[in-house]
């Protein structure tokens, strides 16, 4: 006797096999592919969490320095906090971008050879209680300060110095003496620590397809490489950071107006993460996460992804509009014509402006 199949036992009970056979098996089979996809998505986004995760590094400055640190803003009032319970309340945050040195991609952006890594752009970002607004205040790396005795990661404490360079901290102690320093100059706690390298930022900026930028005059710098009429440039990553290095091919080739292209810049590329939108393109989104949280270094309050998207969110109202840029105030330090010195009491008034 011959066994008939289950597509033939279909055909033989007329319209059972429409739904009692093949495409039950069909339906199966889908609902198959579907799990396993399902299954292989759920890993990649786990590959890619832990991925974003573990690109962090961050360093204990709260650990080291203890408490012996101006105090921290007082906290919201808990009826105050959003919906979404998103923290309301003031920030302060050191923000380096750190001249490294080392590293081949570093290098061919215009490290150099020399082992190590400089604090070359210093910004206080404050951000109001309500975070909608801020204000950036940059420091000019050549501003001469006394130098607190720093906690090492090897061990012991630096030796309190005397007129030396505000960037000389992040050289000496690197991230805990660069924020001790800050803190000692401004009175102001700070809350957090964000430093992003030289290649991470090029990185971003092209992994958010390039930044537009104005300028006011013609730049023509040898040691950043950069030429520019004046006027608007679409700039790709290596382009505008040859524009954040840029001091020696405008105005009187100080800091000074170096930090003048920093803050437009920064504020151009606020313009540009907020005409991107990420959420729309995972892929896109996925490069400038993975460029963003491998150029890191934090403190460990921010050390981690949910820690960095519940800061992010919180800052969702806030625009380059309600971003203010200024300088500390300086002025020619006596002792090198080379050098500045906070310029009183208006240095001191614009810090308490900001407590």
């Amino acid at each position: 006797m011959r066994v008939t199949s289950e597509e033939e036992r279909a055909d033989e009970n007329g319209s059972a096999g429409n739904h009692g056979g093949r495409r039950p098996r069909l339906w199966r089979a889908a609902g198959a592919v579907a799990a396993c996809g399902l299954v292989l998505s759920a890993a990649g986004a786990g590959w890619a969490y832990w991925h974003l995760n573990h690109n962090i590094r961050s360093v204990d400055i709260n650990g080291a320095l203890g408490d012996n640190r101006p105090a921290a803003a007082a906290p919201a009032p808990s009826g105050s906090l959003s919906a979404s319970r998103l923290p309301d309340g003031p920030l302060n945050i050191l923000v380096l971008g750190s001249d490294s040195r080392s590293g081949e991609a570093n290098a061919a952006l215009g490290g150099g050879r020399t082992l190590g890594a400089r604090s070359d752009t210093a910004m206080v970002v404050h951000i109001d209680a309500g975070r909608t607004d801020a204000t950036v205040v940059s420091i000019p790396r050549d501003t001469l300060v006394t130098r607190p005795s720093c906690p090492l990661a090897s061990g012991g404490t630096s030796p309190v110095a005397h007129d030396a360079m505000f960037n000389s901290a992040y050289a000496v102690g690197g991230p805990v003496c660069a924020v001790k320093t800050a803190e000692s100059i401004t009175g102001i706690r700070m809350d957090h620590y964000l430093e992003i390298d030289f290649s991470g930022f090029a990185r971003l900026v092209d992994a958010l397809g390039g930044v537009t930028v104005t300028t006011d005059e013609d730049i023509d710098d040898a040691k950043s490489h950069l030429r520019l009429t004046a006027g608007t440039h679409h700039l790709t990553g290596a382009r505008a950071l040859a524009l954040a290095r840029t001091r020696h091919g405008i105005g009187d080739g100080s800091d000074l107006g170096r930090i003048g292209l920093q803050q437009n810049l920064v504020k151009a590329l606020l313009e540009q993460i907020a005409a991107t939108d990420l959420l729309t393109d995972p892929a896109k989104l996925y490069r400038a996460a993975d460029t963003v949280t491998g150029s890191l270094t934090t403190d460990t309050g921010l050390d981690s992804l949910p820690e960095l998207v519940r800061l992010g969110q919180s800052l969702k109202g806030l625009t380059a509009t309600y971003v203010k840029t200024v300088t500390m105030p300086v002025v020619t330090a006596p002792s090198d014509p080379n050098r500045v010195i906070a310029e009183q009491p208006a240095a001191d008034d614009l810090w308490a402006s900001l407590r």
